[in-house]
């Protein structure tokens, strides 16, 4: 534990509908849902706006049609949300060389790495300039919290929320955490709240004060005594710069039931070009493939497949997703379709099925592509057709001919809406065309910022403050003992 709070904490604010904000000035202020629209589709994030009418992360998104009906329900665009990260994350690479990213909006930082003093004006003046960059390099905001502690700084930036900065002083963690539910500690799920609460604790003063052994008897010797450690707010954990991936996999849920076997083969194949894309930006390799195949019933099985040594060819992984998958039964109906690999290496070796595997590569492309065909009720695709979207997802990034750059309002009955707007324009018009519409194709994410005041872009940042933030020149001595008090 530090004297001082110099662990620094960011989560940017409901990042992914966010970014759709600023990107969509039509809907700046408006709740927007982000995650699968189809009937089995779960949320990713919800704007703040939709989160006064109940629609949380995780909730399926039927039930948040029905809570906000009125909401943008949008798909993800991951190529924005990693371009935006990839400029947070600089910002956090230059105040440190410890920054420990645990998601794409998340990350701790280790500012004493850094040079920064041990003390908590030096630090509060780090974190409050991170958040001004931030505003400016992306358009969004974060929320920054300072503790002597990691576990202690990410609940400082969750109370910060939205577009703020608390800082916990050292010396104040167990009067500061006493009265929080005991969910707030790290690994307490609902399955070990509700264990608690039969015990009668509901809050992280009771939960120390159960005692260690208490917690062993009721959660086991090695979450109990975790959990009792946390409870009094101690945590020796460092930051870490590199977390190394153990495994890289993609998984799609359908909408309906997969029952042919041909279509099932189709997609498996389909995940694993998406793996090996995946596999290649991280610039890795592994030897062992696995396909997850949820069933009808909800029942889950995986198979796995070590081959000879890491590789990273697309026709390798393909022929063994291929032949995992034939060893299961999927004529009840498939709900989910995954491929992974794990057992990563920084390096590929010569693998002995590699030749066969490639010369099979055409073939096999050019099957699945007349299984599509044959599933879409044409003949051979043309091939001008391959490149068009499967369909126009809300939120999609468009191009037109005439009116240039846009994004998908909705479709449906051969027809697609769209709204021609960029993150530095006023809200555009909308306008509606035929799916084919030759002069309409699929089009790239725009930078949030780039346009600049002239070219209208909004001044206003997506999240407004929760509260009161000191601007740069102002007072803010007493900011932090305030806070940790509270």
């Amino acid at each position: 534990m530090r004297p001082a709070p110099t662990i620094l904490h960011l989560d940017m604010d409901a990042f992914f509908a966010a970014a759709e904000q600023a990107a969509k000035p039509s809907l700046r202020g408006k709740p927007v849902v982000v995650g699968g629209i189809g009937v089995r589709g779960v949320v990713s994030t919800a704007s703040y706006e939709a989160r006064v009418f109940g629609v949380r992360s995780a909730m399926p998104t039927a039930q948040a049609r029905r809570l906000c009906p009125n909401a943008a329900y949008l798909a993800p665009r991951f190529s924005l949300y990693r371009q935006v990260s990839e400029v947070v994350m600089e910002l956090l690479h230059a105040l440190s060389p410890l920054v420990e990213p645990l998601s794409l909006d998340e990350a701790f930082v280790d500012l004493e790495a850094g040079g920064v003093p041990p003390r908590t004006a030096a630090a509060r003046a780090v974190g409050e300039q991170l958040r001004r960059d931030i505003r400016s390099a992306t358009g969004l905001t974060g929320s920054v919290g300072l503790a002597g502690a990691k576990m202690l700084a990410k609940i400082a930036s969750e109370a910060a929320k939205p577009n703020g900065l608390v800082v916990i002083e050292p010396g104040t963690e167990r009067e500061l955490l006493g009265p929080m539910t005991v969910r707030t500690l790290p690994g307490v799920g609902p399955a070990t709240a509700e264990t608690l609460r039969r015990a009668g604790i509901h809050t992280v003063a009771e939960t120390a004060e159960a005692g260690e052994a208490e917690l062993v008897r009721l959660l086991g010797r090695a979450h109990g005594a975790g959990l009792y450690t946390m409870a009094l707010g101690r945590d020796d954990r460092p930051v870490v710069a590199e977390r190394d991936a153990k495994s890289i996999s993609v998984e799609d849920t359908f909408e309906v039931d997969l029952t042919d076997r041909t279509r099932v083969r189709g997609e498996v194949l389909r995940l694993a070009d998406r793996c090996v894309q995946r596999l290649r930006a991280a610039g890795r390799s592994g030897r062992t493939v696995v396909i997850k195949v949820r069933n009808y019933d909800f029942s889950t099985l995986t198979r796995s497949e070590t081959l000879r040594g890491p590789t990273d060819d697309p026709a390798v992984i393909r022929e063994a997703a291929v032949r995992l998958l034939e060893t299961v039964d999927t004529t009840g109906g498939v709900r989910l379709l995954g491929v992974g690999v794990s057992g990563l290496a920084d390096f590929t070796q010569e693998d002995l099925f590699a030749q066969a595997a490639t010369e099979r590569e055409a073939e096999e492309a050019e099957r699945a592509a007349k299984a599509a065909a044959e599933l879409s009720g044409g003949g051979a695709a043309a091939p001008e057709a391959e490149e068009r979207p499967r369909r126009w997802d809300p939120g999609r990034d468009v191009l037109h001919d005439e009116y240039g750059a846009g994004w998908v309002q909705g479709s449906g009955v051969g027809r697609v809406t769209v709204r021609f707007e960029t993150p530095w324009s006023a809200p555009g018009r909308v306008r509606t065309f035929a799916v084919e519409d030759p002069a309409l194709r699929p089009g790239e994410p725009l930078p949030l910022v780039g346009g600049g005041p002239a070219d209208g872009q909004s001044s206003e940042p997506a999240i407004l403050p929760k509260s009161w933030s000191p601007e740069p020149g102002e007072d803010t001595g007493s900011v932090g003992e305030e806070i940790s008090s509270r």
